[in-house]
């Protein structure tokens, strides 16, 4: 993961509202995503992820292109849990709340008994996370794994749940400072 620790080192942080925001390629497509790292990330994720799986589910936006990536490299069918509402037969609404924003999120094409394996950029207050698993349960859906690429170290709504996830790489944000666990 050394373009990963590297890239980190160098990403910006900025205050929103006494929130320390990092602002990094994976995580927010700025400043530019370089194939190399992306590349690097997935080839992280395929080697810890559960991918005995039917699906691959992302949260919009940042998941999506990493889970594009490891779909691509898997041939695993992905479904994208989008925050736009299409009333599609079968479509499931969910609430997520993080530190910095709320909103409604839709998922579309899960069913009972799918084996699914989550994917995401970033696990920091895991509002989004833990909103996802509580509507994929309520599906049936069964939860083969929860990986992301970085995760911020910390009490997160993940914990209020039975689900783990596996992260690349932990880090601390420190005012102006990543530190890399």
């Amino acid at each position: 993961m050394q373009q990963l620790e590297q890239s980190l080192h160098e990403a910006p942080i900025i205050d929103k509202d006494g929130y320390h925001y990092l602002v990094h390629p994976i995580s927010n497509g700025v400043p530019m995503l370089d194939p190399e790292l992306l590349r690097e990330v997935v080839i992280g994720i395929s080697r810890v992820a559960d991918l005995d799986v039917d699906k691959i589910v992302a949260p919009e936006a940042m998941g999506i292109h990493i889970a594009t990536a490891l779909s691509l490299q898997t041939d695993i069918p992905l479904v994208v849990i989008r925050k736009r509402e299409y009333g599609l037969d079968g479509e499931v609404a969910l609430h997520q709340t993080t530190g910095y924003s709320e909103s409604e999120m839709y998922i579309n094409d899960v069913e009972e008994g799918d084996r699914v394996l989550i994917v995401d950029d970033l696990l920091s207050t895991g509002g989004t996370l833990a909103a996802i698993c509580d509507a994929l349960d309520d599906i049936g859906a069964d939860i083969s794994d929860i990986v992301v690429a970085i995760r911020k170290v910390g009490e997160t709504a993940l914990d209020d749940t039975d689900y783990e996830a596996t992260s690349l790489i932990d880090i601390t944000v420190d005012g102006d400072e990543v530190t890399i666990h």
